[in-house]
């Protein structure tokens, strides 16, 4: 029986983790410890730890209390970068759900980048951890085409559905050892790309002077309520934060 470690949380985390727990036998794994996130307007900790708990998993605050080596580490939105010597306590993977298409958007706000982008296709990706950031070999992908228009809360909505279906097509192939690792430089028509969190609150940042096009685009990947709403500006100058309301003004 091959031993398990998650990390994670947020609605993806708590589908892994009660994939990972439903199919336990199937998939020939014993879940030994879970690691749930911080507490966040996302991170659905509270439930992570109640599934946890309701199937007699230990939960850990942080990987460094699990003392023995595991063959699997399994990383779904996990809140923290894990060093060298953390990732080093799987003996077979330690890989990661990235709700992006790789090697084009590493980092954060993949979803809001990818609408100001214009780019016509996203996706989700299962990959290996490694010291640099969802830099890791690719072991599974689910690719889908962006609807136009679309929000980044609806792109959201969208990579998780595919994140699901990635997670339980790919899962039973893993843990059979059915699988091949590609190099993120071997996809050479891809483009590469990285994005920090910080780089978010300057996207939010929208010009009066720009085009009614620039401005709806940029609303559009950067409304996500409950966060703070994009806010229009003129230079440096701040006018007023923005609602639906403004931008659908745009097209009177």
């Amino acid at each position: 029986m091959k031993s398990v470690v998650f990390l994670g949380g947020k609605e993806i985390g708590e589908f892994c983790l009660t994939n990972l727990l439903e199919f336990q036998a199937s998939y020939g794994i014993k879940l030994i410890g879970v690691i749930p996130n911080g507490l966040n307007k996302l991170s659905n900790s509270e439930k992570i730890i109640e599934i946890a708990e309701t199937n007699q998993v230990p939960v850990f605050s942080d990987i460094s209390q699990i003392s023995d080596e595991v063959d699997y580490i399994v990383s779904v939105q996990y809140n923290k970068i894990l060093t060298p010597s953390q990732i080093s306590k799987a003996k077979k993977l330690a890989l990661n759900l990235h709700m992006a298409p790789l090697p084009e958007y590493r980092g954060c706000n993949q979803f809001s980048f990818a609408l100001i982008d214009g780019v016509a296709e996203f996706g989700t990706t299962l990959h290996i951890m490694e010291a640099g950031i969802d830099s890791g070999p690719i072991l599974f992908e689910r690719r889908f085409q962006i609807p136009n228009n679309t929000f980044v809360k609806e792109l959201y909505d969208i990579t998780l559905e595919e994140s699901k279906r990635l997670i339980e097509a790919s899962f039973p192939d893993l843990f059979m050892d059915n699988y091949s690792l590609n190099d993120q430089s071997d996809f050479e028509e891809r483009s590469s790309g990285f994005h920090q969190r910080n780089e978010i609150e300057s996207l939010k940042k929208i010009q009066k002077s720009w085009t009614s096009e620039k401005k709806k685009r940029f609303f559009r990947a950067t409304y996500f309520p409950p966060y703070d709403p994009p806010s229009l500006y003129d230079q440096d100058r701040f006018i007023k934060s923005l609602t639906i309301d403004w931008y659908k003004s745009l097209d009177s």
